[in-house]
């Protein structure tokens, strides 16, 4: 809808996982290379640890492009099914289920056993990547612990890469999974961006549409105040501010335009946000229970405090101490 408005090619904060769109920090440079050198090198159980939104998918769909023929992939998405709904999907993935066959957990382990020997006979390394790993129960944990088991004296047969949130290291940690722990040949973690790579991933993500940066200093500081460095919330909000700048034609997006980008998607408002220290994630401060009332009554009111007109900040604060005065007297 804006593209053509900012002269772009394309969306350039479109939230799908896209690896063109890779922005590469030193954090996503290591875990990439890292996850390349563990499946050429089959080192067998890798995992990938990131927050909500930080874009371990992204990294690991470039991942999948740098590989080469020798590889064979089977990327799973969807864990909430339980370990027999997984494998059913890794063996789809790799041809090796017909469609409405159903096995057995132990047919699905021995055909697969047997796909990985041949494959790795032939010289393919048969690579198997679940995506949202926290989701899976300890059992699932468990069997993909003994399915890990079979290896070459060259290597493992089958390189598993997990990837997922926080809560998937917790599992880990855990007594019960301690021999899978164990088996981990490499952790890698993303961890969101700063104020400076914020600001540098939305540079390039412009520039790889072919736009110019269409975001002052003002607008760019309140994205990353209220992203918080997590490029989906920074995509989720360029693309808001983008939108809204198109529909009352303003070729440059400024730091009201991206407040008000963040309320629409939020519900809420803020009078400020601003970071604690250099390097530390923004935090957002709320006023006090008077403003959360007040925002129930009136988005318009909620809308003035956004200002800086001196009139309209006066005809707010007047407003908001005649309404607590009435409230007080009529319940109190």
């Amino acid at each position: 809808m804006y593209n053509e408005f900012y002269g772009f090619s394309e969306r350039p904060f479109n939230v799908t996982t896209d690896p063109r769109f890779l922005f590469l920090t030193k954090e996503t440079k290591e875990a990439l290379s890292s996850i390349l050198y563990g499946i050429h090198e089959r080192r067998g159980i890798m995992v990938l640890f990131g927050e909500v939104g930080t874009g371990k998918t992204t990294l690991l769909k470039a991942a999948v492009k740098k590989l080469k023929n020798t590889v064979r992939i089977a990327f799973v998405f969807n864990t909430a099914g339980g370990h027999d709904s997984v494998m059913e999907m890794v063996l789809d993935a790799f041809g090796l289920v017909e469609e409405g066959e159903r096995l057995s957990n132990a047919s699905m382990f021995k055909r697969l056993k047997q796909y990985a020997e041949s494959q790795t006979k032939a010289g393919r390394k048969p690579v198997v990547i679940i995506d949202e790993a926290q989701n899976l129960d300890f059992e699932s944990l468990e069997n993909w612990r003994l399915l890990s088991n079979l290896e070459t004296e060259k290597g493992k047969l089958i390189q598993l890469v997990f990837a997922g949130q926080p809560e998937l290291e917790i599992k880990l940690k855990d007594h019960r999974m301690r021999q899978l722990d164990q088996r981990v040949s490499l952790r890698q973690y993303i961890i969101p961006l700063n104020k400076k790579q914020t600001i540098q991933y939305i540079d390039y993500r412009l520039k790889k549409v072919g736009g110019g940066n269409v975001f002052d200093k003002g607008s760019l500081r309140v994205i990353w105040n209220f992203s918080r460095g997590i490029p989906r919330k920074i995509n989720l909000i360029c693309d808001n501010a983008l939108l809204i700048g198109y529909a009352i034609e303003s070729k440059i997006i400024t730091k009201d335009i991206a407040r008000e980008a963040f309320a629409d998607l939020t519900k809420t408002r803020y009078k400020k946000a601003w970071t604690r220290g250099k390097g530390r994630q923004a935090k957002i401060f709320d006023f006090g229970r008077w403003q959360i009332w007040l925002r129930r009554q009136s988005s318009h009111i909620l809308t003035l405090f956004d200002r800086t007109a001196p009139l309209r900040f006066a005809l707010a604060l007047l407003f908001m101490v005649c309404a607590i005065g009435v409230f007080g007297y009529l319940f109190f």
